[in-house]
């Protein structure tokens, strides 16, 4: 059986297979060192069959019909080495012979349902309400998940390494780029901060804590606001940080000494950008800054690719830091610096990455072994994307020029 699919695989590659391959009747083929993809049953095939893509494969791992042994993202990054070098093609000759073998290994059938972990949003594209059903898939999953999951702060964005030292962790480096970002921003007591797509509040109680800034967050994740206002209690900072359920559409008070808006512009879309950062230059005061940190990619799969779009972050659009910056210009922002902090999300994720493994069977309890695989797969995907350059992540510096 597994020799049968490594045959029907390598045809439609064009070169051997790249991992390792086992059948659900116990054979086996390919490489006998490195990854093992399983293949549990024949449903996983009758995924591919309908869906012979990225989502069809997506959908065969979330379920389980589809395994991978050993190490997951070694076996990513051999697909993609391969596809870099040979995109596979799939000839008229190619797809009578994968019909045949359907048939001769059982697995023509009706389209098996999506795994229940695939977001299924109606409506518009970024209207109000479909923005918040986007944010609540990803973001209201559980607290106690993303506390799991996340360091002590909280902060689910990419990290600021400053250090190799063995006893330098992951808490280390998200409160070295929350200092990174309160220095750019040049906060000084009694200012008045705004954080745009606040997440847990992260940036806000550090400012107000370590900086002594007033601060305000805004979020449309009912999750977050309310774990934010326990820590507001939790640290007696109800006289300095404030946190309310809003859309960026929705802002209407300033202006703010400075802005922040850490890793949420991806998620306002291509056409709404504009409106965004036109949100952000009237939200803050002639000769005020703001700090936009934000992931970019090319042209292709700007949305991250159908798995991302599907499991992840529904919706999601990411830019070259170009466009971006050329967008924030046109809004009558100055661009005062642009720094480039890809190698910080590979260094990030993989510590993310490493926590979902030791706490596997906590997080399976908590959100179910479908979405934990969802976790394992977007960490393996985002590390990889990160260190081969397909994404990246910026930090942009930006002033509303004072009125002269």
């Amino acid at each position: 059986m597994a020799q049968t699919l490594a045959e029907l695989v390598e045809r439609v590659l064009g070169a051997g297979l790249p991992v390792g391959l086992r059948a659900w009747d116990g054979s086996t083929a390919g490489p006998s060192e490195g990854p093992v993809a399983v293949v549990r049953n024949r449903r996983a095939l009758r995924r591919l069959l309908w869906d012979p893509n990225e989502l069809g494969l997506a959908r065969a791992y979330v379920s389980g019909d589809l395994d991978v042994e050993g190490d997951l993202a070694e076996g990513l990054r051999r697909f993609w080495a391969l596809a870099r070098k040979q995109r596979p093609r799939v000839s008229a000759a190619d797809r009578v012979e994968l019909v045949k073998a359907a048939v001769r290994l059982g697995v023509i059938g009706p389209r098996p349902k999506a795994p229940p972990e695939e977001a299924r949003l109606r409506g518009r594209l970024h209207t109000r309400l479909r923005d918040r059903a986007a944010i609540a898939h990803h973001y209201d999953l559980s607290n106690e998940f993303y506390e799991k999951v996340l360091d002590p702060h909280m902060a689910y964005s990419s990290g600021y390494w400053t250090s190799d030292d063995p006893g330098y962790t992951l808490t280390d480096a998200q409160r070295d780029k929350l200092d990174l970002v309160c220095r750019k921003l040049e906060l000084k007591p009694g200012m008045h901060l705004l954080d745009v797509g606040c997440g847990w509040g992260s940036m806000i109680l550090h400012a107000a804590e370590h900086y002594g800034v007033h601060a305000t967050g805004i979020t449309l994740s009912a999750q977050q606001r309310d774990f934010i206002e326990n820590r507001i209690k939790e640290r007696d900072l109800t006289d300095k940080v404030t946190v309310r359920l809003q859309d960026y559409r929705e802002l209407s008070d300033g202006p703010y000494d400075a802005v922040s808006s850490i890793e949420m512009g991806e998620h306002v879309g291509a056409g709404n950008y504009p409106i965004y950062t036109s949100a952000l230059h009237r939200a803050v005061k002639p000769g005020g800054r703001v700090l936009i940190q934000q992931m970019s990619r090319g042209k292709v799969a700007p949305g991250g690719g159908a798995f991302i779009e599907g499991y992840v972050a529904p919706d999601m659009t990411m830019s070259p830091v170009g466009s971006t910056v050329n967008l924030i210009e046109r809004a009558g922002f100055e661009v005062r610096g642009v720094e480039a902090m890809r190698e910080h999300y590979v260094r990030t994720v993989d510590v993310w990455a490493e926590t979902i493994e030791k706490r596997w069977a906590e997080l399976v309890r908590l959100v179910g072994e479908g979405q934990a695989r969802v976790w394992r797969l977007y960490m393996a995907g985002g590390s990889l994307a990160f260190a081969e350059n397909r994404m990246g992540v910026n930090q942009i510096l930006a002033t509303r020029p004072a009125v002269i």
